[in-house]
């Protein structure tokens, strides 16, 4: 039997319409800056993807764009001109930054309660102990389609491919805190396929195409594609699409499926940043 399709598009864009009702009830726009440094073109497309969505709910965002050679200090010093901006609610630091410029620098320099992508160490340290209000958009988002798709977590062993600080690492720790056994592969791993036979969950967040294949899936378990490359100027994910969706209970295509739900929990978080800062 063919898995049945988790539609992220779907579930996004109801999230999203959702997101539109709570802001038009506002008195004022939440504000989220996205803080672009050079010209990369997957960055260029995910961030208009960002902005795009922020209009479509009626959120201000702002594009805060610096030249590809800006300093590590310039770029500390623009994200402290946004923290200290009250009108900016939230922050988003899009990633990879240039080579030489230290990741953690920046992103510790982003004010703990703007920080909307959850990497702030207070915020991920919160992660850890299952007590954080924001968690990183990617992994957030996989955790909703899994709940919103009946997936009962609590006791499934699920396996991370990927240890990533924006997501294989941030998802591994939200399934710990759903009651999930969790097994996380790298690219030390040993024979990942005798590991992913045991699970019950598949998320891969790698972007190699077709990594996950048949013989690596047990019959009926969850497969959820997080990573996105390029082929032959097509978008592929990790999975091995026509060959794991025929043993795989539920899967998520590339695209339309993790993707959308990224920018839905942006919205979300943005939500969040602007419901905590205010309450103050």
């Amino acid at each position: 039997m063919a898995a049945k399709i988790i539609d992220g598009k779907k579930m996004a864009d109801a999230l999203l319409d959702n997101a539109a009702l709570k802001i038009a009830a506002l008195s004022f726009k939440p504000c989220v800056a996205i803080v672009l440094v050079g010209d990369d073109p997957a960055s260029l497309m995910y961030t208009k993807k960002k902005h795009d969505a922020c209009a479509r709910v009626g959120m201000e965002s702002r594009n805060v764009k610096l030249p590809a050679d800006a300093t590590q200090r310039e770029i500390i010093a623009q994200v402290q001109h946004l923290n200290e901006d009250p009108r900016v609610d939230a922050i988003l630091v899009q990633l990879p930054l240039p080579a030489g410029v230290d990741e953690d620098a920046v992103l510790a320099a982003v004010a703990r309660e703007k920080d909307v992508d959850g990497f702030h160490p207070e915020n991920f340290g919160k992660l850890a102990l299952g007590i954080g209000k924001i968690a990183p958009c990617t992994p957030k988002g996989v955790i909703y389609m899994l709940k919103e798709s009946g997936v009962q977590l609590a006791g499934k062993h699920a396996v991370v491919i990927g240890r990533s600080r924006i997501v294989g690492k941030p998802l591994a720790l939200l399934l710990l805190n759903e009651g999930c056994t969790v097994s996380v592969c790298h690219s030390k791993t040993k024979d990942m396929g005798a590991i992913t036979r045991m699970a019950d969950i598949i998320c891969s967040a790698v972007g190699k195409p077709r990594l996950v294949t048949a013989d690596m899936v047990k019959a009926g378990a969850v497969v959820i594609d997080i990573g996105t490359s390029k082929e032959a100027e097509k978008l592929v994910g990790d999975v091995d699409f026509a060959a794991v969706s025929k043993k795989a209970s539920l899967i998520t295509p590339v695209p339309g499926g993790v993707g959308p739900m990224t920018i839905a929990m942006l919205i979300e978080n943005t939500l969040v940043c602007c419901e905590n800062r205010r309450k103050k």
